[in-house]
């Protein structure tokens, strides 16, 4: 008879790591196994961000992504310290380019006050002080944002969930779910070759593909998973010192997204974006991608229609600019005017797992779904990586309260 683990995690993104290496602390006996379909971990979402610790400036006091995000910038930091992970404090400049967005960067600056966020509010000559190639009236420094490689960090933690006993089986893509009374049964298939793994629990952190696992689960769900594409560029290397901080936006608070921003990344050099344009490929990260299947399944669903009419014209105004350089340089040139469209070379695009429900409203806080035997992370935005290990914690802690071994 086939061993029944004690809990089976899919998704080998750093949330599902982070849970499972935490979880194996918890119950050094429990028996723990990673499910992930891909060669390497952190192949998706976690391996095509912009590396950035977020310190939590954008969200509602008192929320769980606000809790979580402060927790995991701090965890993060200490993490990386622990185990000689490069990473940089070099802190966030949120620049106001006109009248409109230095009043809305008020109302952030007052937000981050009542986060309890160390930040510090520049005028024009400070803002130029700090930056000389940045163009504003005024900016907010927020002090603990940082900068990663968030695959090193998975790696990390996986190595430290295999030293204490746990198991990660790469090239295993989950084709069948099953729950039966006291076990859950995995239908899998690895270089073409199907077998079954059976678990007491299962954990579920599978990013672009959360909605179908919940469907293979039967668990009744009103939100389905809408990928959109993150385009970045990455500067000429010239430009490798042209800012201090990373530099972002202010950013409207009637689009969904944070805007075009200068981000430095821990190896050197400065990426540009991202945009935020229609995916038509869950997993499609080349400049031209297309599945039929993920396509007619979202336009199946009438929270795509409605979420498409609800941003309309942002929509049609990141499709353009996707295609036309001039129009997404324009957005960096607000704030970075002697940037040029030479000095804007390619660079890997990502693919944000945006849970939409059905009326076309963007899930923006994290949601879960539940059976007797499994949990589902449904919803996990940014800042997820940086909150990783928080995340982490509160999973295991909702699953614990839950099952006994």
């Amino acid at each position: 008879m086939s061993k029944v683990y004690d809990y089976i995690v899919v998704g080998g993104g750093i949330i599902g790591i982070s849970t499972a290496w935490q979880l194996k602390q918890r119950q050094p006996d429990a028996s723990i196994i990673v499910v992930e379909k891909e060669d390497t971990l952190a192949a998706h979402q976690t391996g095509h961000n912009s590396g950035v610790i977020h310190a939590g400036v954008y969200y509602a006091p008192g929320s769980l992504k606000a809790t979580l995000c402060k927790e995991g910038e701090r965890a993060t930091k200490a993490f990386c310290t622990g185990h000689q992970i490069p990473f940089e404090q070099c802190g966030k400049l949120l620049v106001a380019t006109d009248d409109a967005e230095l009043e809305r960067m008020q109302a952030l600056y007052e937000r981050c006050l009542e986060n309890g966020i160390d930040v510090t509010p520049l005028n024009q000559e400070q803002l130029q002080q700090q930056e000389p190639n940045i163009t504003g009236l005024g900016a907010i420094l927020v002090n603990a944002t940082g900068i990663v490689d968030y695959r090193k960090i998975t790696n990390k933690m996986a190595e430290l969930f295999v030293q204490l006993g746990g198991i990660i089986a790469r090239r295993t893509e989950v084709t069948a779910l099953q729950e039966d009374s006291g076990v859950v049964s995995v239908e899998c298939k690895s270089d073409g070759q199907p077998f079954k793994l059976q678990g007491k629990f299962l954990i579920c952190c599978a990013g672009l593909m959360a909605d179908r696992l919940t469907q293979m689960m039967d668990i009744q769900t009103d939100f389905q998973i809408i990928p959109y594409r993150g385009e970045y560029y990455r500067l000429a290397p010239q430009h490798n010192q042209i800012v201090n901080h990373l530099i972002y936006p202010i950013p409207d608070p009637d689009l969904p997204f944070l805007g075009v921003h200068l981000t430095r990344m821990i190896d050197g050099t400065v990426t540009v974006g991202p945009n935020a344009v229609q995916g038509w490929k869950r997993e499609g990260y080349r400049r031209i991608n297309f599945s039929a299947k993920d396509t007619i399944e979202m336009l199946a669903f009438k929270g795509f229609w409605n979420v498409s009419a609800n941003h309309l014209k942002a929509g049609l105004v990141e499709t353009k600019n996707s295609w036309w350089k001039p129009g997404y340089l324009k957005l960096v040139n607000k704030y970075c005017p002697q940037l040029t469209t030479v000095d804007l070379h390619p660079y890997p695009a990502g693919i944000r797992a945006q849970a939409v429900l059905s009326d076309g409203s963007l899930v923006h806080d994290f949601l879960f779904a539940e059976s007797p035997r499994s949990l589902h992370v449904c919803n996990a935005p940014s800042p997820a990586a940086t909150s990783a290990i928080p995340i982490g914690s509160y999973l295991c802690d909702k699953v614990l309260r839950r099952f006994v071994r």
